[in-house]
Order: structure tokens, then C-alpha cells, then sequence
């Protein structure tokens, strides 16, 4: 009995830890688009963007945190990187964009936290331009801190995130694999009802496209009628904005990080970030009237950063043909979907503030729905 007792043990154990390794909408065979993804399916994959997170979880009413994304390793403010901002709903707190948009790059990290602590996100990325090595002469630094409202779950009037815990997420920004769902600025977010939070996805072009990379990070704090693949998932549930139980639980935002490594201007990342909200409409997202829905693009090519001190009049930097665009249009459509779907099936249930509670995605129902409508593909 027990000899039989200890192979049964044997056999399920790998299964079991199988499936508690399963976060992610792939590992359930819920595969979105058509193109293929990345190495890690991330932001990271990327090469030399690098992401940092500090997650704040404290007694019963603090849930939030900090994300920080890194377009390369260095002194960004020396060799900024080329970079826009496209905005879907403006009801947000997006700091540092008209500049963006004015100059068409970006010199800081970019930070995202709750809507109340951009001011310390910004004393902090303030600080760290500063103490950087060849910076001893900078006057003027465009701080660049995106948000969502976390008040749901999070004690958001208590401005709890600190300098410290900005400088942390950047101190310990790494590539790789990136936490999701209820981690850094994502801690104290929700998604369609359902507990939201950090999601990444990535996709990869073939060499005959130009070989270039997509990744996408989200924040997801926002509402509509959630699909997956297509299939409509939040109906199915029957929960949705708008429906008796959830009357109001539409409003919120949505930050979306689009980093490539083709050579783009402001022009064309601009036009990339208006496809990332189409990613998001996918979803069933509304950008609801008190939904702050930003996309903020940027490009890591080498060959296209803007030097502090220029030592030419003219700069002579490499732009991809517009007729060359469209294989990054759907890519960042495909992997802007599957980030916001990945940051839900990642994220755990959470309770906070006032005991309020955000259920994470009923997966047990969730993917006999998706195979009912012949979504879920074989491993």
C-alpha cells in the first residue's frame, strides 16, 4: 500500500508543480495572435531594457508600489532615446509628456505608481539624473511617471510610496523575466471587474521584416466587457461594466510601455503607440470618461539615441521606411492584447482597504469558456 502510495506521489508531484507554475495565458494554451513572441514574451526581450519593481503590501489598507522601466543600461539623459506619447483618454496624470512630445525623446527612466505618489516619483527620478556620473551641470530634468488609481484596494490618500522605494525599483531593474499581476505599481489595480495588474508580452519579426522586436508592459486598471482571444469572456461570467452588480466599475486607466529596436522618430513610434490602444480595445477595454489611457513608445536603437551635448549641427540618424511599419503595427496590437490578458491571469486575489476585495480571474471557469469556443490550442 505504501509502495503504491509513494509512485502515485511520484507521478502526480511534477503535474502538480506544473501547475502551480502556470501564470501566464499561453500556459493554458490560450495563444493571442498570429506572429511569433519573443524568447521570454517581454517587455525585456528588448535587448537592454531592463525592469525594476518594488511592491508595498502592509496591513490591511496599504497595496501599491512601483515599476520602473529602463530603456538601456546608462546615463539616459546623456543619449536620450528617441520616443512618444499617444494619448487614448486623458483622464490621468501622465508627467513629463508634452515634452516627449515636443522633442521627441525621453532622458529619464519612466516610473509608474499610483496617482497620488507622481510627485514623489518624480523628486525621485529628479534626484537620480542628478547624482548620475557626467550630470553635475544639469538644470532642467523632464521626469517621466506614469499612473493608475489604486484607491480601491489601496490607501491611496496616505501617499505611502516613498523616494526610497522609487530609487529601489530603479536600483534593481534588471532584464529577464518580469513579475506580473499583483507586483510594483500593479499591487493595488483592477481589471475588468477582476484583480488587474502588471503584464508584459513581446513579439519577434522574421528576419525578412527586418527581424525587430516588440515588448509590451501594461498597468491595468480599467473596465469594459473582458475578451480573450476573442471570445467574450466578461459576458459569458456575466460580469461586466455596466451590469447591475458592477454599475461602476468601468473607470480607471490603463499605462501601456511600448519599447522596439528598429530605428523610429517621434513620427513613427507615434503612429506605433496608436496601435497599442487598439491591442487594448481587443480586450473589451472602453477608455471609460475617467479612464487615463496613456502609450507611451520608445526606441532603443543605438544608432537613433539624441546626445545632451551634440558635437555636430546636423545629426545624421537611421529611420525606418514608413512602408516597413505595418509588421510593428501588428505586433504591437498582438502583444499589447496578450500583456493586458497576461496581467490577469497572473494576478491573486487581494484584499485591502476597507476589506475591499478584488477576486482574481476564475480560471477554473475561464478556460472551459475559451474551450468552448475552440480557443485553447495545444501545447
Amino acid at each position: 500500500m505504501y509502495k503504491n502510495l509513494f509512485f502515485l506521489i511520484l507521478f502526480i508531484s511534477p503535474i502538480m508543480l506544473k501547475a502551480q507554475k502556470k501564470k501566464r495565458a499561453r500556459d493554458y494554451g490560450v495563444k493571442i495572435g498570429v506572429m511569433t513572441t519573443g524568447k521570454l514574451n517581454s517587455i525585456t526581450d528588448v535587448a537592454g531594457v531592463k525592469v525594476g519593481q518594488t511592491t508595498l503590501i502592509k496591513g490591511d489598507s496599504i497595496r501599491t508600489g512601483v515599476t520602473a522601466i529602463l530603456p538601456y543600461d546608462g546615463n539616459i539623459f546623456q543619449q536620450k532615446v528617441p520616443a512618444a506619447v499617444f494619448v487614448g483618454n486623458g483622464f490621468g496624470k501622465l508627467a513629463g509628456s508634452t515634452q516627449i512630445n515636443e522633442l521627441g525623446n525621453i532622458e529619464t527612466p519612466i516610473i509608474l505608481t499610483n496617482t497620488f505618489n507622481v510627485s514623489t516619483a518624480m523628486d525621485a527620478l529628479i534626484e537620480y539624473t542628478l547624482n548620475e556620473k557626467g550630470n553635475e551641470n544639469v538644470a532642467s530634468v523632464n521626469a517621466v511617471v506614469g499612473e493608475t488609481n489604486d484607491g480601491f484596494l489601496n490607501d491611496i490618500r496616505g501617499r505611502h510610496v516613498t523616494k526610497e522605494d522609487v530609487l529601489s525599483a530603479i536600483k534593481n531593474a534588471k532584464e529577464g523575466r518580469v513579475e506580473e499581476g499583483a507586483v510594483g505599481a500593479g499591487t493595488g489595480t483592477v481589471c475588468f471587474g477582476f484583480k488587474g495588474g502588471i503584464g508584459t508580452s513581446s513579439r519577434k519579426l522574421p528576419a525578412g521584416l527586418g527581424g525587430y522586436t516588440i515588448g509590451v508592459l501594461v498597468q491595468t486598471n480599467f473596465g469594459g466587457v473582458l475578451q480573450i482571444d476573442g471570445v467574450p469572456v466578461g459576458h459569458e461570467l456575466g460580469k461586466f461594466s455596466f451590469s447591475n452588480e458592477l454599475l461602476n466599475n468601468v473607470d480607471g486607466s490603463c499605462m501601456i510601455i511600448v519599447a522596439t529596436d528598429a530605428p523610429l522618430d517621434y513620427r513613427n513610434l507615434l503612429r506605433l503607440a496608436k496601435r497599442a490602444i487598439i491591442g487594448m480595445g481587443k480586450t473589451g477595454g472602453i477608455e471609460s470618461n475617467g479612464s487615463g489611457d496613456y502609450v507611451i513608445a520608445f526606441s532603443t536603437d543605438t544608432a537613433s539615441r539624441i546626445p545632451y551635448a551634440a558635437k555636430q549641427r546636423i545629426m545624421q540618424i537611421p529611420v525606418l521606411q514608413n512602408d516597413d511599419m505595418s509588421p510593428l503595427f501588428m505586433a504591437t496590437i498582438e502583444a499589447t492584447e496578450e500583456a493586458i490578458i497576461n496581467s490577469l491571469f497572473a494576478a491573486k486575489t487581494t484584499t485591502g482597504r476597507n476589506g475591499n476585495k478584488a477576486e482574481s480571474l476564475p480560471l477554473e471557469k475561464v478556460i472551459p469558456i475559451m474551450e468552448k469556443y475552440n480557443r485553447i490550442q495545444n501545447q
